[in-house]
């Protein structure tokens, strides 16, 4: 395989003091045109993500796949596992651990900080990690972390399987509150893609997710459901981001 894939150890600390695990990169065979940091899900890591990515053909795509601290799970009882931050049963009332969120966006938007200016960079992720790619995709919008620290990070594709959208409830009032971040929000493709049949995300929280960017603002919003399939991916769920993230990102070879 003409890839290469290294890992880089990681010493970032997230505000609680939860040291993110170990990254893994794919490096393009191609022209480098595009990175993406890509997120793992709940218990798992940037390896199993980076074996994932490696076998796309997106040859001008610089991946970056770091893992989240270990950390100790309220749907878990407490027990502890690689989690980008706290989280309950998924619910319509499901409470955002925003420091945790914030500390995950800002080790990814530090990832992305060193890339080349004429690289375009996005974010994509499954499940939690999907979670995280859309809550960093709206601190993009906003200019800003939930704490209110800036976020300097020009997202270009953000792309989020079997996943949800922290922060949904007040997103919208926020994205209206100035023109230029109604325009930052208009201007980032998004794709969604849930399964119908995920009993671990259920399907209404994606088509949910998908919903409320769409109405908050984020007008280049793609939802795909994919029938009977449960909380995992598919080649042909993979295809169609390959196709997506070509096209959206303007890649060598792709038309």
């Amino acid at each position: 395989m003409s890839y290469s894939r290294q890992s880089m150890a990681s010493g970032s600390r997230s505000t609680r003091g939860y040291e993110f695990g170990r990254t893994y990169v794919v490096r393009p065979k191609g022209k480098h045109q595009a990175t993406i940091v890509w997120l793992h899900g709940l218990g798992d890591n940037g390896s199993s993500s980076s074996q994932l990515l490696e076998s796309l053909p997106l040859p001008n795509i610089k991946w970056i796949c770091p893992t989240a601290p270990s950390r100790p799970v309220s749907l878990l009882g407490g027990f502890p596992c690689t989690a980008w931050f706290d989280v309950g049963e998924i619910s319509e009332d499901l409470h955002d651990d925003i420091e945790g969120l914030d500390a995950s966006a800002a080790h990814i938007a530090n990832l992305l900080s060193a890339e080349p200016t004429d690289v375009k960079v996005g974010i994509g992720g499954f499940s939690m990690g999907a979670a995280i790619a859309l809550y960093s995709t709206t601190c993009y919008a906003l200019g800003r972390y939930g704490t209110g620290h800036p976020y300097t990070i020009n997202l270009r594709a953000t792309v989020g399987l079997s996943g949800w959208l922290p922060g949904w409830r007040s997103l919208r009032s926020k994205i209206e509150s100035s023109n230029e971040v109604a325009r930052r929000a208009a201007s980032i493709p998004i794709i969604l893609a849930h399964g119908t049949s995920d009993d671990v995300v259920p399907y209404r929280f994606g088509e949910k997710s998908a919903h409320s960017l769409a109405m908050a603002g984020f007008r280049q919003t793609m939802f795909k459901p994919y029938e009977g399939l449960g909380h995992y991916t598919v080649p042909k769920e993979m295809d169609e981001v390959v196709h997506w993230l070509a096209s959206r990102l303007g890649l060598e070879g792709s038309r």
